[in-house]
């Protein structure tokens, strides 16, 4: 019997249907490609777009404020601490316009040049923002040293300290909302974004440290504070080149592998499953899988089952959009080509 190969393309739920609904419904499956319209597809990806739109521009606003504000303080207090945590705040804000450009382009179609989609737009973003942060770092670290090297008094210290406490809520508010919609729909980007906001947050605080140091007389304590908070940055410059760079490698969690084999194993008709492959498409999961069936199935058969299971992945794995399912045969006593592994298409 030959393998068979089915790919369905997901943006919708199925229903439990009735015997004679689920008989149409695999008739259907025969006499008509595998797939929904591309509007459909189209249509979820601007739905998860629309979403990271919308935390995007209200945390470009909260930081956007919140980076005025500061920026006025800095004039008048000289601050360099303060000074590292709005060029921080500045930076983080604009990684927003990359970001949003990417989720932009990932709503259009795939067409004969991307088969697959805009959604590696989303990736080159995250290659921005990792940049964007590290040159917040080196900017950071070159304005302490400078004020190390030429120290300079401090003033307005209470208005220091309430900007630092201002940038803290503003940042932190802007990270939790930014990484909960990331992990919601999936983006990598997004989430690295949050983690920048996030450390944004806690140098703010840091900068506290520093207002506190100046009201003792201690003018290093300001540039010091500074240094810190470069070391801050590139710490979080470590975490979010991480995210970034294992989606670019088609990373994926090894949790969602376990739970595609474990819905797999559970079609009725399965009697093995081989290696089962996933990569992420901008926010949205694809997969391809490999299942073992009975040696003496018809092709229609075979073809049904692998409709089942592909059906249970789409089901059981978050953000999986589309599957492909090969199948093949358990071996045939006296075939001398049952070692042989025959993978196939129905189209």
């Amino acid at each position: 019997m030959e393998g068979n190969r089915h790919t369905h393309p997901h943006g919708h739920h199925h229903p439990r249907a009735s015997r004679p609904g689920r008989l149409r419904h695999r008739l259907a499956h025969l006499v008509t490609p595998h797939s929904h319209e591309t509007r459909d597809k189209v249509d979820a990806a601007m739905e998860t777009s629309r979403e990271g739109m919308r935390t995007l521009w209200l945390s470009l606003l909260i930081l956007g404020v919140t980076t005025v504000v500061q920026a006025v303080i800095v004039a008048l207090s000289g601050s360099v601490a303060l000074l590292g945590d709005t060029v921080h705040n500045a930076t983080d804000a604009l990684t927003a316009v990359p970001l949003g450009i990417a989720l932009m382009l990932g709503r259009r179609a795939a067409n004969r040049r991307y088969t697959y989609g805009y959604g590696r737009a989303e990736d080159l973003a995250g290659i921005v923002i990792v940049l964007t942060i590290a040159a917040s770092a080196a900017l950071a670290a070159y304005t302490a040293v400078d004020r190390l090297l030429h120290p300079r008094d401090i003033t307005h210290l209470w208005a220091v300290a309430a900007a630092a406490a201002a940038g803290f809520a503003g940042n932190e508010w802007v990270a939790r909302y930014r990484i909960r919609t990331g992990r919601r729909i999936g983006s990598a980007a997004l989430v690295a974004d949050g983690l920048h906001a996030r450390t944004d947050g806690f140098t703010s605080l840091a900068v506290l440290l520093g207002a506190g140091g100046a009201a003792l007389g201690r003018q290093a304590a300001d540039p010091v504070v500074g240094l810190l908070i470069t070391i801050a940055i590139l710490w979080v410059l470590k975490d979010a080149a991480r995210e970034v760079c294992r989606r670019l490698m088609d990373s994926v969690d090894p949790e969602l592998v376990e739970k595609a084999e474990d819905a797999l194993r559970g079609v009725d008709g399965v009697r093995g499953v081989g290696q089962v492959r996933m990569r992420w498409i901008g926010h949205a999961l694809r997969a391809e899988a490999d299942i073992v069936v009975g040696p003496h199935l018809t092709i229609v058969q075979a073809h049904q089952l692998a409709v089942a299971a592909e059906h249970s992945l789409i089901h059981a794995v978050p953000r999986l959009t589309a599957a492909t399912v090969h199948t093949d045969h358990t071996p045939v006593a006296g075939d001398p080509h049952a070692s042989l592994a025959h993978h196939g298409g129905d189209g």
